[in-house]
C-alpha cells in the first residue's frame, strides 16, 4: 500500500459547501458520488471488500469503477473492462433469481451460488441493471466527471483515508488519481450532520 506523505482534513457543517469543496479539489480527476448522499455508502466493511476482491481476482486493478454498493451482507459493482479498443461493462453482484432483475440486455459471465456476473455492451444497460438490483440505496457511482476511477487508485488511497476517520461515517463522494485521492463523509450517528473531507497524496 502507498504511504501518503501529505494529509489534509476539513470539517464542514453545510452539505453544499462540503460537496463543492470536494468537486473543486477533484478538478478533472475521476470521481464517484453517492446515488443518494443523504444515505451514502457504509465504511465498516469497505476496506475488507476492496482487499478481498483484489485477492480473488474479482475486480482487477485495471477495472474502472462505475458503480458500487456495499452492505454488511452483500456487495455489487459495475466495472468497465477494456481489451484494446473494445470496452464492456460487467455487473458483479448477488445472485437473485427473480424476474424483475433479469439482465435482458446482458450476457451471463458468472453464475455461482451467491454471485452472478453479467456482461453488457452499453454502460446505460449495466447501470440500469445495477439500480434494479440495489435500488440505489447506499450506492456510490461515477458521476459528474469524464472518467470513472481505476480500482488500483481507489484501493491505493481509500485505505489511508478511512484510517483517518474520527468516528463511524458514510462515504458520499470521492476522487482518485495516481498521486492523490480524497473522500467526503457524513456522520453516521443520528443528528451528526458534520461533513468530513480527507485528502491524502504524495508530495511532488
Amino acid at each position: 500500500m502507498t504511504i501518503p506523505t501529505s494529509l489534509a482534513i476539513r470539517t464542514f457543517a453545510d452539505h453544499g459547501e462540503a460537496l463543492a469543496h470536494c468537486v473543486l479539489r477533484a478538478g478533472e480527476a475521476p470521481r464517484v458520488h453517492a446515488f443518494d448522499d443523504t444515505v451514502g455508502c457504509p465504511t465498516e466493511t469497505l476496506l475488507a471488500a476492496l482487499e478481498w476482491t483484489k485477492v480473488v481476482g474479482v475486480l482487477p486493478d485495471d477495472d474502472l469503477l462505475h458503480a458500487g454498493h456495499l452492505t454488511s451482507e452483500t456487495a455489487s459493482a459495475v466495472v468497465e473492462r477494456r481489451d484494446g479498443d473494445h470496452r464492456q461493462w460487467v455487473f458483479l453482484g448477488p445472485r437473485l433469481d427473480v424476474p424483475q432483475v433479469e439482465a435482458w440486455e446482458g450476457t451471463v459471465l458468472l453464475n455461482e451460488p451467491g454471485v452472478k456476473g453479467v456482461v453488457f455492451q452499453e454502460r446505460a444497460h449495466a447501470i440500469a441493471h445495477f439500480l434494479r438490483v440495489t435500488l440505489g440505496a447506499g450506492a456510490i457511482m461515477a458521476q459528474l466527471g469524464r472518467r470513472a476511477p481505476e480500482m488500483r487508485h481507489v484501493r491505493r488511497w481509500l485505505g489511508p483515508i478511512v484510517n483517518e476517520l474520527d468516528s463511524p461515517r458514510r462515504w458520499i463522494s470521492g476522487w482518485f488519481t495516481v498521486s492523490r485521492g480524497a473522500a467526503l463523509f457524513v456522520g453516521e450517528e443520528v443528528g451528526d450532520t458534520r461533513y468530513r473531507y480527507i485528502e491524502v497524496g504524495i508530495e511532488p
